[in-house]
């Protein structure tokens, strides 16, 4: 079909054509641009954490009074624990994957280096790596005569007592590669503080941050041999089958409350619990994108068949004559879809301008990485397929239009 006689009547109708090709635009720039916030925030809820998720509890428990000695009474809870039925194992942790809550250490590769290399999550307390079910790939895991009670720990610091610290530590493969790219980080040092260099004597496959909110940072974690005594705050992390959680949780809380009846257990969920919460807000803002696509899509699609509808109205005696020249129903409706489609491809080439500039503001103002190029034909796609969906009902009734009641309604 020749475009010439289109692009003719689109000229007498500029104003009408104009909005349309705004409208269009207007979508295919929030489109594009709200489908990449979706893919980025769902990117995000699919981070690993590298850990037995569907196999883990955390009971946080507080104390009214302060322990006579905190370190017996968590050797007496993680025995308790550990008797439970169905309890695989046990360990006491100052933070878990995903809790928000952070403890991190500044780390060096020379105790003389002014400025750090990178901050890292630190992890503390026995027994994790095997109560976490996080996978070693290399080295060894921390072992009993690795372990520094953290009060021992705290007064070595202070007095410049290197014997009283930790010597070793377990890191994440992300976090050796970005130490040192391409070598082996087993028998490397880090340091903390000048005082107190760790070595490398393990690395596991992934454990993510509490506060992963960056996913190139999320996998910086390492594990030191601290050992922590029961604190007005304890948190203890069981491993059991996914299928015993709900049954072992309410036995745990109910022997930590039979072992002491004034503790207050002020945390006990589930894992996949904490995953839920801490990428809740990530979902609210998924679901709203989605809303907002889907109502520009119909308000579009609606504006479509609505001017489509007019045009038709207003063209009934140009139909007609048509018509009654030879014009075939195919004629006709694909003159509508052809019209359609040009209007739609002017909203899309000035939507795809609008799009990359509004990336460019998220960018400068909210540290989104650049819109991938692929979503400009995706959203292309979509707006001419909705376009010829939207116009194919007043394209149809076009068509219907018969020679002689139209030739005859002028």
């Amino acid at each position: 079909m020749d475009i010439l006689p289109i692009l003719s009547t689109l000229r007498r109708h500029k104003l009408t054509a104009w909005l349309l090709i705004l409208e269009i635009a207007l979508t295919c720039a929030i489109v594009c641009n709200a489908v990449f916030l979706i893919g980025q925030r769902l990117q995000r809820m699919d981070m690993p954490s590298g850990v037995a998720e569907h196999e883990l509890l955390q009971i946080q428990v507080a104390d009214v009074t302060t322990p006579t000695n905190p370190y017996a009474l968590l050797a007496e809870d993680v025995a308790l624990l550990r008797q439970v039925p169905g309890v695989q194992s046990v360990a006491s942790s100052n933070q878990v994957p995903f809790g928000v809550s952070s403890s991190n250490g500044n780390i060096r590769l020379d105790p003389t280096q002014p400025e750090r290399t990178l901050s890292a999550t630190t992890y503390f307390g026995e027994n994790l790596v095997k109560t976490l079910g996080t996978r070693l790939v290399s080295g060894r895991d921390l072992q009993p005569d690795d372990y520094v009670d953290v009060e021992t720990a705290m007064k070595g610091l202070s007095t410049g007592d290197s014997k009283s610290l930790p010597h070793v530590t377990l890191i994440t493969q992300t976090l050796a590669e970005r130490l040192w790219p391409g070598q082996n980080s087993l028998g490397r040092l880090v340091y903390l503080t000048p005082t107190v260099g760790l070595r490398v004597v393990g690395v596991v496959d992934r454990l993510a941050r509490p506060n992963a909110f960056d996913p190139a940072k999320a996998q910086f974690t390492m594990v030191v041999p601290l050992r922590m005594g029961a604190n007005k705050d304890q948190s203890y992390l069981i491993r059991t089958r996914p299928e015993d959680r709900a049954n072992v949780l309410a036995a745990a809380v109910a022997a930590l409350k039979k072992a002491d009846p004034q503790r207050v257990v002020t945390t006990k969920r589930s894992f996949d619990e904490v995953r839920r919460k801490f990428f809740q807000d990530d979902r609210a803002m998924a679901g709203i994108l989605t809303g907002v696509i889907a109502a520009l899509l119909i308000v579009t699609a609606l504006g479509i068949v609505g001017l489509a509808s007019f045009w038709v109205a207003q063209r009934r005696r140009t139909i007609g004559v048509r018509r009654a020249l030879g014009a075939t129903r195919s004629n006709i409706l694909h003159y509508f879809q052809t019209e359609n489609f040009v209007l739609a491809t002017f909203g899309i080439a000035l939507g795809m301008v609008l799009a990359f500039g509004m990336n460019l503001f998220l960018m400068a103002h909210y540290e989104l990485p650049r819109l991938p190029a692929v979503y400009f034909p995706v959203g292309a796609l979509s707006l001419w397929v909705i376009g010829q969906v939207a116009v194919l009902g007043p394209a149809l009734r076009a068509a219907a239009v018969p020679p002689v009641v139209a030739t005859r309604s002028v």
